[in-house]
Formats: C-alpha cells, structure tokens, sequence
C-alpha cells in the first residue's frame, strides 16, 4: 500500500541525519524535546500512582476501623427495633456482614490525666464481620469483652498516652449525669483494660475505646444499639447501598457511608491532585512547545525543499501536513516513552525505592515520623489516559504554526538564490 508522502516525508524529516551543523542542532533540539515530553509524562503517571497509592492506603487503614455504612438513629437514641433493621440489612444480596453498635463521647482519667475519647459499645461476637481490625482482635482482646465485667480495649496510642497496661483500671466519665441537690454530678465507672489495638489509622489508636455493648448500655443508660454497622461486598458501591437502604428500611433512621463519614478529608486529597496534575502538565507544556522552535528551524532549512515540491504541484495544505507529521511523530515517540518510563517505575516502585533507599543510606519514609513506611502506588487507567491525551495534543497544537508558516512560503522567493 503507497502510503502519503506527506508521511513519508514527515517521518524522513524526523529522523533526518546530521549532515551538517545545522541539521545536527535541528536534531538536538527535536531530542530535548522528545525527551522533555518522555520526562514530563512520566512524572505526571510516578506521581498520580504514589497519590493514588497513599489514598488508598489510608483508605484501607480507615475501614479497617470505620465500617462501610453506618445505620443509626436520630439525636443518638436507641434503634427501636434492632432485629428488623438487621433482618432488613442482611436481605440486601450486597451486604456481607452487620452488627449493631452503640457510640457515645466520654472522658477516660486514670490519676490525674483525662483523654476525650469515642466509646464504642459492640458484639465481641459479630464485630469481626464489619471491620477488619476487629478479626485480628477476635482471638485475643475481644474475647476478654464479657458482659457485666466492664472491660475494655483502647486504642494502642491512647493506652500508651496515659501510661496503662494490662489489667490496669481506668475511670470512664459518662457525659451525662445524675442530678442531685449540689447541681449535676458526673457518672464515673471503673473499668478495667483488657487489650489494646494498633488500626495504623491514628485518630483512632489514639481516641477508640471499645467494650462489651451490653456494659455501655448500662454505663450511659441507654435501652440498647444506637446504630447497626455494614459491611459490603464492594466498598466502592458504598453509596449507592446507602440509598437503597434509606428507602428500604423501616423506622426513622439515618444512613451513612464511609464517603460522607470522610468527605472533607477525601475532598482535600482531590483537589491536591488535582493541583499536582496541573502543575505537572505544564512541564509536559513547555517540552511540547520546544517543538515550535524546532519545527520553526526545521521550516527555515527547508525552504528550498519546499519550493520544489510546491513548484512540482504540491497544495499549502500538503505542505502543512508534512510538518504536522514531524512534530506529531515527536510527540507521540516521546508520549510512549514516557508512558513506558512512568509505568515502569510505578509498578515497580516497591522495589526501586528501598534499592534507592539502601544506596543513598537514607529513608525516604521514616518509621518514626510517618505512619506509612512505604512508597505506595495505584496506578489507575483514569488518570494514565488523560496523561497520555494531553501530551498528544499538546504537542499537536504546537506544530499548528510552524506548519502554517511552511505552507505560506512562496516558491520564487524560497528559490532566488538557490
């Protein structure tokens, strides 16, 4: 099949040797900028994967904690008929597991140190089937949770903040509390820590206190759950299993998914995304539009070529074409190359980070400081399809004018003094 000469030629321009000085720094420059692009386009993939990387990360380690939808009732009453919502819940094909829960704020003291803390009444027994740092937990503290005994299981940071152990006892000060002649006197309970738990998610270690549903009851006079925790098949499906659960369920109640529950701080991670790809695409710009330069050069040393084929018949618009190719051929060696880079170093990070981190004897991720020790990373097609569409085009859009420019040569000129 003969294929066009304006591809022909394009592709011959691109790849055209360094006969001269001249046609040796058209070369470079064309280089710098195939490379340019290769580099931007490659940052912009290393860095959406590690951001990808981090959120889900944290992600995980948030659910491991956070159930996938919350069902409670209004103003942090009890549920006035726990079974049905459970037998309703537990209908729906897309939930995997349900427990019911009660949560309430109260103070822990032990001496004279007091932590503000969210106190989480479960089942021993179901709560391995919401979350899963609970299943790690279900052969160990859970199971010293027995009802009437008023043990508890703090978080790892909170226990190692107020300095208790094993079989320490602590002071539980519910919110609410008896009113007597004197005014209104707290309600204090001596509960003893049987367990602690380390999620990795640190608002929680250090602010989670979970005991037997039945001892919260009792301690914040409550006539059973507040609220029934789900767990789904699909995490991603959250929100819309929250819908058909509100419209399905009987009762007022009010539903919650793990979206909402963290919605300030998934938002924030969004925008700075969003930021990151912006400024990165300006890189990917500026090697894009080092291909005006070139292809300007590239117009100037071909005059003559040019007069040739317009006097042989060939249109303006063939003319334009031809450049078009040679920068177009640019952007998309140079596209591939970075999406080939990018990829590479983004599925591989696991290994090319410590090996960086062994050569350079340095971490880059410190144990101590940061709660993720590793460099994570979720590369995603959503965010490699747009990389790879934007470098095309801009590295179209630059060669719109140098080619418009070649066409307007005019062949007596180009030829006087040939």
């Amino acid at each position: 099949m003969q294929l066009p000469y304006e591809l022909i030629l394009g592709w011959r321009y691109t790849r055209a040797g360094r006969s001269t000085r001249r046609n040796g720094f058209i070369s470079f420059i064309s280089g710098v900028s195939m490379l340019g692009i290769a580099l931007g386009v490659a940052a912009l993939i290393i860095v959406l994967s590690v951001m990808n990387g981090f959120q889900r990360e944290v992600r995980d380690r948030m659910l491991s904690v956070v159930s996938h939808i919350e069902i409670f009732a209004p103003a942090g009453a009890a549920l006035a008929d726990v079974a049905q919502t459970l037998r309703e819940v537990r209908s729906n094909p897309r939930v995997l597991g349900a427990a019911p829960f009660i949560a309430t704020q109260a103070l822990l003291a032990r001496g004279e140190d007091m932590k503000g803390t969210v106190v989480r009444g479960i089942d021993p027994a179901l709560e391995p089937g919401v979350t899963d740092f609970a299943t790690e937990l279900k052969n160990a503290a859970l199971t010293r949770l027995v009802a009437g005994e008023f043990g508890v299981v703090l978080g790892g940071e909170l226990a190692r903040a107020m300095g208790v152990r094993l079989g320490d006892r602590v002071t539980l000060v519910a919110p609410s509390g008896q009113v007597t002649p004197a005014g209104v006197v707290p309600r204090l309970k001596q509960v003893t820590v049987v367990g602690t738990f380390d999620s990795g998610h640190y608002e929680y270690d250090a602010g989670l206190v979970l005991m037997h549903m039945d001892d919260a009851a009792r301690v914040f006079r409550l006539d059973g759950p507040t609220g029934v925790r789900v767990k789904l098949k699909d995490l991603q499906q959250a929100r819309e299993v929250g819908a058909e659960l509100a419209r399905s369920l009987t009762g007022e109640v009010v539903v919650r998914d793990w979206t909402r529950q963290n919605r300030t701080w998934f938002a924030a991670v969004q925008v700075e995304k969003r930021m990151m790809f912006i400024i990165l695409t300006l890189i990917v710009a500026v090697a894009a539009f080092n291909l005006v330069s070139t292809l300007v050069m590239t117009v100037t040393d071909k005059r003559s070529d040019i007069a040739i084929l317009r006097t042989l018949g060939a249109s303006p618009a063939s003319i334009m074409g031809i450049f078009v190719v040679q920068g177009a051929m640019v952007g998309v060696i140079g596209t591939l190359a970075g999406l080939a880079l990018g990829l590479g170093v983004a599925f591989n990070i696991d290994v090319i980070v410590p090996a960086l981190e062994q050569l350079f004897h340095a971490s880059f991720l410190p144990k101590d400081i940061y709660l993720i020790s590793r460099m994570p990373s979720d590369p995603q097609q959503a965010d490699i399809v747009p990389v790879a569409i934007i470098s095309l085009v801009l590295a179209f859009l630059a060669t719109l004018y140098p080619s418009w420019r070649a066409s307007q040569v005019n062949p007596a000129e180009a030829l006087r003094y040939e």
